[in-house]
Formats: C-alpha cells, structure tokens, sequence
C-alpha cells in the first residue's frame, strides 16, 4: 500500500520533475512512509459499511427471535438478507428501491429461481427493512414500492384415501405409524410434532396443546385409533427422555425435524407414493375437514392459521363436491 501510494505521488508530479528529483522525492517518501500506517479511504469506508450492515443485520435477526420465530425461519432471514446486502455491497441507508428490483430480476435470472421463490425473498427483505424504518435506521422502506410477485397459482396435491392406507400398512414399527397418525389427523406443523413431550399428552381427551409459530399454543385433536398406537409405542420404550418420539437406537434422542422428514420420505418411497412429505399432510387435513363440512374458521383454528386466507389456500375442496353442491344450489 506504502508503494502504491509513493509512485501515485510521484506519478502526479512527474511533469515537474527531472530524474534526479524523481529519484531523491522517491528516497523521501519511503523514507516518511516508514513511520505512517497508510489505507485507502474507499476500502475503510466499505469494511466500516460490512460491519455496519452485518452489526444492523444481527439486532433484526435478535429481534424476530424474542418475537417467537424459530431456528429454521430465522436461518432463512439470515442467509437471504446476507446474500442480499454481500451482492449489493452498500450502506444499508444507501440501497434504493431500484437497487433491489434489479437484485431481485438478476437472482431470478442467475439462480432460475420460480415466481414464488422470488416473492419469498421480496417479503423477507421487507420485514428487513420494514424492522429498519420502525427503528429509525433509515427513514423510509424501499421494499414498500416493490409489490407482490405474482405467481401462478397450482394446485398442490394432497393425499388420497387409498395412499393414506398404503403408508398405514407400510410401517414397520409402531413409533412410525404412530406419527403418520397424528400428522393425518392433527394437521400439526412438524416443528411443533417435534417439541411434543409425552407430559402434553392427554389421552382421556384425545388432545393435545401444540407450540406453533410465535409461541402461540393452541390444541389439537387424535382419533382412537392414534391413542391406541401412541400408548403402544409408549410401553415399548426404556429411555427417560421427556420426548413424545425419539430415535429407534441408543442414545434415544429427541427426533427432530429432519429426522421425521426422512421418516416420512421413506415411507413414500417405498410405498412407491411420490412428493411425500409432513406438510403435506397438513394440506390433507385441511381438505378433507372442509370437504366434510367442518367450517373454515374452525379449520384456521385447528391449523393456528392467523388469517382465514391462509388457511383457504391449504384446503382444496375436491371436484366432485363442487358439481354436487352446484346441482345442488344452482340447477
């Protein structure tokens, strides 16, 4: 940097100075610069902006977790506003709206990233800076002009009766079924399957109070049938954890969610049943509880769903319900 900044100075200079001066103002400078710390301004201005936004990023991050977000939601905050502001490299109080429209159409196009994913990372980068304004970090969010993305809409498949029955019979123990039980009957989030304790369980009502998301505790409700498995696998256990389900093998720990997502993929696999997964039982019994008449409102609740929208758009009520209910009111 020392040398940089030499041949710099004696560069501007060079049309005042012969040799000889270029050679002695040389032995000056080095001779100076001995004693001096020498930095480009530029580049302490943008490591003191880094510090700055990754300082600024992690109070949000602090924030939304005493707000009740969990672990997997914050990592996702984490790593795409990260990615944001290391692509961006600008003071947070410096990005405009535009800056982030064209960050967003250039993710889109670098990563062929869908519609969804895309609106996904406009909603977590406007709680960002939503958060920013709130706190008097800048004065206005430049996320409010960047409307939702419109995506189009699919229908998300759920399960059948008959693959329900197949998953049932492909279970080879009783801790499995009994989670496929209550994943098609309680709707539960599997990150709230995964925080059941044993002691949340109460048999005479057939219920249970489930954490969801912001801390909110809400109850949920399993059939006979899901007691019976439940219990089962209960007496076939020796460990003393507190967990409602734990691994098949010592040290017995708590089953997380990636443990039950590979659970119930392995099901699906060789029940030979595409796209299984938790959530996707969740969707099930949403639709079937409103296919049945159970009203959408106490669907949301069931759910822990805040608004009624979101619920909606878990349920799909089936085809042949409609045409009924069609000749039924209308014809």
């Amino acid at each position: 940097m020392k040398e940089l900044f030499i041949n710099e100075v004696i560069s501007k200079a060079n049309c005042f100075l012969d040799d000889n001066q270029r050679i002695k103002l040389k032995e000056i400078l080095t001779e100076i610069c001995l004693n001096y710390q020498i930095t480009i301004i530029e580049q302490t201005k943008k490591q003191e902006a880094q510090n700055n936004n990754t300082d600024t990023l992690n109070k949000f991050i602090a924030a939304k977790e005493i707000e009740g977000c969990s672990n997997r939601t914050l990592n996702y905050y984490k790593d795409n506003i990260t990615k944001m502001l290391d692509t961006i490299n600008l003071p947070i109080d410096e990005i405009t709206t535009e800056i982030l429209r064209n960050y967003l159409a250039s993710y889109k196009s670098n990563s062929n990233a869908g519609m969804v994913t895309i609106d996904n990372i406009r909603r977590t980068l406007s709680s960002f800076f939503a958060w920013l304004e709130n706190e008097d970090y800048i004065v206005k969010s430049p996320v409010r002009r960047i409307h939702k993305v419109k995506a189009t809409k699919k229908v998300k498949e759920t399960f059948t009766d008959e693959n329900l029955e197949k998953l049932r019979d492909t279970c080879s123990n009783v801790r499995d079924l009994a989670i496929l039980e209550l994943l098609i009957l309680t709707g539960m989030r599997v990150g709230e399957l995964t925080r059941l304790n044993i002691a949340d369980m109460n048999f005479q009502e057939r219920s249970c109070i489930v954490l969801g998301k912001g801390n909110s505790e809400r109850e949920v409700y399993f059939s006979a049938k899901s007691k019976m498995y439940i219990k089962k696998y209960l007496e076939t256990r020796t460990d003393n954890n507190e967990a409602l389900f734990v691994s098949l093998i010592k040290p017995y720990n708590r089953l997380g969610i990636s443990g039950i997502e590979i659970v119930i993929r392995d099901l699906g696999r060789e029940a030979n049943i595409n796209k299984v997964h938790p959530h996707k039982f969740r969707r099930t019994m949403a639709t079937m509880a409103i296919d049945k008449g159970m009203p959408v409102e106490q669907v949301q609740k069931l759910l822990g769903h805040i608004k009624i929208d979101t619920t909606m758009e878990y349920a799909m009520v089936s085809q042949n319900n409609i045409k009924n209910s069609h000749r039924k009111y209308v014809n």
